[in-house]
């Protein structure tokens, strides 16, 4: 038997049953898609219930508020993926009559759709023989054909692609992608692989030389470099204040509490003598009710140290009033907020100090 054969006999016993695999709607394909791109299967199974729920069709996803697609989005991180996926839908509305194109080459040119998702919806939806290659496929192709080409590199691109064209089955291409997806999820791991179970192991290539952990080859590894951030919770009256992120940094279009940026840690003390500080309370009475300790927050290219700290104040400064927005306590869980925000509300001391 050959890859293929051994690779599809897998899957019909060990294949997994997913949500949005009992519909060939390719709607759902392209949503499911954008959400596993960052996303623990294990996780994107409720984030998608929950989206498909809240915006069912592509007409509902492009007439939605962005606030409103955010706010289902929480907690999934990488909220690029949310902004495009609403993008793609509205340029769907406006030159395909509200359905998605069939083809891969076609599907390119939607917001949002890559090479990896465009080949996922054309061969889940509209069954094109066109190979998704994800990170589980590039380990896989390389621990059994023996690819050293960088998987990172252009050059590594094109060579894995070609190679999932040839091996691709034709009158399958749905069940074959998956298959290698699956596979690669659950035998052909990172670590831990389960070789000695893996019906491809007769003629691997890593197997064979016992080098299964050094493929594939990747670029060098981003260090995540540090930001401190100091979050000012402010209570006055039942509300509390809040600006919504912009620019290019992280978190896009999300809300937060006035920010302090630090160049490293600060203490407690030294916070309260910060130009930012007096900048942004002015002459006003605080009375700071907790300053928590130190919270580190990894994201992929960065890691965060933030403070948060409830302050109580008599009045509200100008500067308050005229850069931020002002809000009730209890409408606090309406807004989309980061993730390392959303915890720390659910959290002691806020529980304690910032509910109404």
């Amino acid at each position: 038997m050959d890859f293929k054969e051994l690779l599809l006999g897998w899957y019909r016993l060990h294949g997994r049953s997913l949500p949005w695999r009992q519909s060939a709607d390719p709607y759902r394909v392209w949503v499911s898609e954008v959400i596993l791109q960052q996303t623990r299967v294990s996780q994107g199974v409720s984030y998608y219930l929950n989206f498909i729920d809240a915006f069912p069709s592509i007409s509902a996803l492009a007439k939605a508020s962005p606030d409103d697609v955010m706010k289902v989005w929480q907690g999934l991180g990488y909220y690029t993926r949310a902004r495009n996926l609403q993008a793609g839908a509205k340029q769907v509305m406006e030159l395909h009559n509200g359905e998605l194109p069939s083809t891969y080459k076609e599907l390119l040119k939607i917001k949002g759709l890559g090479a990896y998702s465009a080949a996922a919806v054309a061969s889940f939806a509209f069954n094109e023989a066109v190979p998704a290659i994800d990170g589980n496929v590039y380990r896989i192709l390389a621990r059994v054909f023996g690819i050293f080409t960088s998987v990172d590199s252009a050059a590594g691109k094109r060579e894995f692609f070609e190679l999932g064209k040839e091996l691709i089955d034709e009158a399958e291409p749905a069940a074959f992608n998956q298959a290698i997806i699956d596979f690669g999820a659950l035998v052909c791991t990172p670590r831990a692989a389960k070789c000695e179970e893996c019906p491809l192991r007769e003629f691997c290539y890593a197997y064979r030389n016992n080098i299964v952990y050094t493929l594939p080859v990747k670029g060098k590894r981003i260090v995540p470099r540090d930001r401190f951030f100091i979050y000012l919770m402010i209570k006055h009256k039942g509300y509390t204040y809040v600006n919504k992120r912009a620019g290019k940094d992280i978190w896009h279009s999300l809300y937060e509490f006035p920010l302090i940026e630090t160049k490293t840690l600060v203490s407690p003390d030294e916070l309260l003598q910060l130009d930012e500080w007096f900048d942004l309370f002015g002459g006003v009475d605080t009375t700071v009710l907790s300053i928590s300790e130190p919270i580190k927050h990894q994201l992929s290219h960065l890691t965060l140290y933030a403070r948060f700290v409830i302050v109580e104040v008599s009045s509200v400064s100008y500067h308050l009033k005229s850069c931020y927005r002002r809000i009730a306590l209890g409408k606090l869980h309406e807004l989309s907020v980061p993730r390392l925000i959303d915890l720390y509300l659910a959290a002691e001391p806020a529980e304690k100090y910032f509910r109404t």
